[in-house]
């Protein structure tokens, strides 16, 4: 009886169904053993910087794209897009094109070559760069334009690269959500531009975390890229010190950058490579769900790829719609109330102090850019999260705007 009764005095513990589900976050990398185990051999091996893992990744990231192009890995896609505009000469006075609706990586590069961003408004519908908006940005100064793949879907590059023929301009593509999207039946990073960078970020559609992947089909661009990667030294790091035969000389022709990728992340970006194909089975699967489960909401469901074309889905943005019944900045704290992270991408750069500042910028320049601002979100998608995590932001929404 003594026992029954200090049993019944002491608290219970709540049912299991009364405590709160998990937090979902807006993203999350997919790491497995396979990642972690590479990472091991790595350390293991003695060679934890830039050599035969970070050579072997390039190799097999060139070999997937299936094209006559070159790799070259960096330590993040904003050094990969400095370098990119770097060699193919971008200087003091050139102006660049990039849209408003993007990171400001995009833009910052610009400056990093004292050059001059020209930020400009984003297609209604795709909300990747306009190239209405582009062509009537050149002007005598403009060098080059830098289209971003807006959440894994790919730009009208038909219709800028025509522009840049037409204008003598070189065109660098932000690819950095855009891993493994494709434009009628080509991967993006084959289709004729100068230069394409790749992002390998946290939350990207594969992760080293924190690196890169600049691509070129044109040899000089990938010799000077090579070069001004590691301190703008003649001689790779890599064959220098796995010569057999005294190879200690090296000669610096250009004041050039730190931006290698080491092994460590590199072994991870094999393991991710190989996977890449299932991950964007499931983000589009995960993608075609949430479109399926919000018909019929007050929302504007992000844009499908044309036939011949596919998404990467690195990110899945709705926009609230007029009738909604809330505000986006409240939809987004009653979904955090219930345990749903979500994003906004982008704040416009035209609204970012440094550039509305600098550049002189007004919304009143960027119209559409302005309003998606307003009305958007990026809800939870990842290739972990399960069928049954994104119902729970389903039914969410499903009780916030009905």
């Amino acid at each position: 009886m003594a026992e029954q009764a200090q049993a019944a005095a002491r608290p219970h513990a709540p049912p299991q169904d009364d405590l709160p589900p998990p937090f979902l976050p807006f993203a999350l990398p997919d790491i497995g053993e396979e990642e972690i185990g590479a990472v091991a051999r790595c350390l293991r091996s003695g060679w934890v910087t830039t050599g035969p893992t970070a050579r072997r990744f390039e190799q097999e990231f060139r070999a997937y794209l299936g094209e006559d192009v070159e790799a070259i890995a960096v330590n993040s896609a904003t050094a990969g897009l400095h370098l990119a505009l770097e060699s193919v000469g971008i200087g003091p006075g050139d102006e660049v094109i990039v849209p408003t609706l993007t990171f400001t990586a995009t833009a910052e590069v610009v400056r990093y070559l004292g050059a001059r961003p020209v930020f400009v408004d984003v297609d209604p519908v795709t909300l990747n760069i306009a190239p209405g908006a582009v062509a009537a940005a050149i002007t005598p100064r403009t060098r080059a334009v830098m289209p971003v793949h807006y959440a894994g879907l790919a730009c009208d590059m038909d219709a800028i690269l025509a522009l840049a023929e037409r204008h003598g301009l070189r065109v660098i593509e932000d690819a950095a959500h855009a891993f493994p999207t494709r434009l009628d039946g080509r991967l993006v990073g084959t289709l004729g531009s100068d230069v394409t960078v790749f992002s390998f970020y946290a939350n990207k559609t594969m992760t080293t975390g924190e690196g890169g992947m600049v691509v070129t089909r044109h040899p000089d661009l990938a010799r000077r890229i090579r070069c001004m990667r590691l301190h703008g030294i003649s001689q790779d790091a890599f064959d220098r010190y796995t010569s057999r035969v005294p190879a200690w000389y090296y000669e610096v022709v250009d004041a050039g950058f730190k931006y290698n990728l080491t092994d460590i992340a590199a072994a991870i970006g094999i393991e991710q490579l190989r996977k890449i194909d299932r991950f964007q089975q499931r983000r589009t699967w995960l993608a075609q769900r949430y479109d399926e489960g919000l018909a019929g909401l007050p929302l504007l469901l992000p844009a499908r790829p044309a036939l011949g074309s596919t998404h990467a889905w690195h990110l899945y943005v709705v926009r609230l719609q007029e009738g909604a019944g809330i505000e986006r900045d409240e939809l987004i704290r009653q979904l955090s109330a219930r345990g749903i992270g979500t994003s906004v991408h982008f704040i416009p750069l035209h609204r970012q102090p440094y550039w509305r500042d600098s550049c002189a910028l007004n919304p009143e320049s960027f119209p559409v850019a302005e309003a998606s601002y307003a009305s958007m979100l990026t809800l939870p998608l990842y290739t972990r999260m399960q069928d049954e995590d994104q119902d729970r932001v389903i039914a969410a929404l499903r009780e916030l705007l009905t």
